[in-house]
């Protein structure tokens, strides 16, 4: 069951903050970040491929997405 977070109405760099802060507290395999304008989804996108994870971007009701972050294997 992936993590959810609602990062809907937050300006830039907030969703990314939230994405990050959200990783680093969960050992959830799968964090999906829920956004509502282009510019987080690929903040937050970017963000997640820069740290190794691999991201799909999942179309949510009108203009929002869900950023889904599967974390990178270690070791």
């Amino acid at each position: 069951m992936p993590h959810k977070v609602d990062a809907r109405g937050l300006s830039c760099p907030q969703p990314v903050v939230v994405a990050k802060k959200t990783l680093e507290s969960t050992r959830e395999q799968v964090v999906q970040i829920l956004v509502d304008n282009e510019a987080a989804r690929e903040n937050v996108s970017r963000f997640a491929r820069s740290a190794g994870h691999q991201v799909e971007i999942l179309p949510a009701a009108g203009n929002e997405y869900i950023v889904s972050i599967t974390r990178a294997k270690v070791g």
